[in-house]
């Protein structure tokens, strides 16, 4: 470990297309940190509800926050919009989450101690579950789950697209090489993922760096989250990937949606019940 005399300046970046019902929420959860993050950038990716407005209305409500929003409107899709976002963050670390995803209030502050080390070129964190029962515990399996995968799939560590970060000038290095996939058929932060440790880069799991997800992918119908799964395998072919190791997310996924299905079912089911 070789320990840098200061901490990274860290910025976040938030791709959203029609995200009305919780850009705000996100907005806020990166804004309100125990140690403020350097930049917020939300690059809206042709958004046509209402978020581009709500957007504008955070903005003008917090005028000294360092909240920039940007439009990408040449081309639909999360790589362009995520793109858009790193190229433009100046600080050393760049963070990414989801237009859904709330983080825990240390997570800039933990972010920082986790890039202190010269060593870390990238990292990956577990989520929380906010609109599911059971978060916490759901949290910790989720945690034991990435750790598990981590330790078993060896060659290649995946950075997860809702919450992750890597430093600037490694997203420089990589920047030509990433596929821009205008098919919308591979996963984007596994494709990042691959370049990076193809490059030499280091990525690690840490389980410090918290965020909270939705889990509204388990509200899919079975064919839909099929497909979805699928891209796994899409991205690996690309890359000419063949370890088996390299199925267990997949055969995760595919193992928690029944589960994450029912418990939303119900807790639908007590929500509309108490109305």
């Amino acid at each position: 470990m070789h320990l840098a005399s200061q901490a990274p300046t860290v910025g976040i970046v938030i791709p959203a297309y029609n995200e009305e019902d919780t850009i705000r929420a996100c907005v806020l959860a990166a804004l309100d940190q125990t140690v403020p993050a350097d930049e917020i950038i939300v690059v809206d990716n042709k958004s046509t509800d209402m978020t581009a407005e709500i957007l504008r209305e955070l903005a003008e409500e917090f005028p000294h926050a360092p909240l920039i929003v940007l439009q990408q409107n040449e081309a639909q899709g999360i790589t362009p919009a995520r793109n858009m976002g790193f190229d433009a963050v100046t600080s050393d670390v760049i963070g990414r989450i989801d237009s859904d995803s709330v983080l825990e209030p240390n997570w800039v502050e933990e972010t920082k101690k986790v890039f202190l080390d010269e060593d870390v070129h990238a990292a990956t964190g577990p989520v929380i579950y906010y609109d599911m029962p059971l978060r916490r515990y759901m949290a910790r399996a989720d945690d034991s789950a990435r750790r598990a995968i981590s330790k078993l799939v060896k060659q290649y560590q995946f950075l997860f697209g809702t919450n992750m970060a890597l430093r600037r000038h490694v997203w420089e290095t990589v920047r030509s090489e990433i596929c821009l996939d205008a098919d919308r058929e591979m996963f984007e932060d596994i494709d990042l993922s691959v370049h990076i440790v193809d490059e030499g880069f280091k990525i690690v799991y840490a389980p410090t760096m918290v965020a909270g997800m939705s889990s509204r992918r388990a509200d899919d119908s079975p064919s839909d989250f099929l497909a979805y799964v699928r891209r796994f395998d899409k991205t690996y072919d690309h890359h000419g990937l063949t370890q088996a190791a390299l199925r267990i997310p997949q055969w995760a996924y595919l193992g928690i949606y029944p589960v994450a299905k029912s418990l939303r079912w119900t807790m639908q089911l007590r929500e509309s019940l108490k109305r």
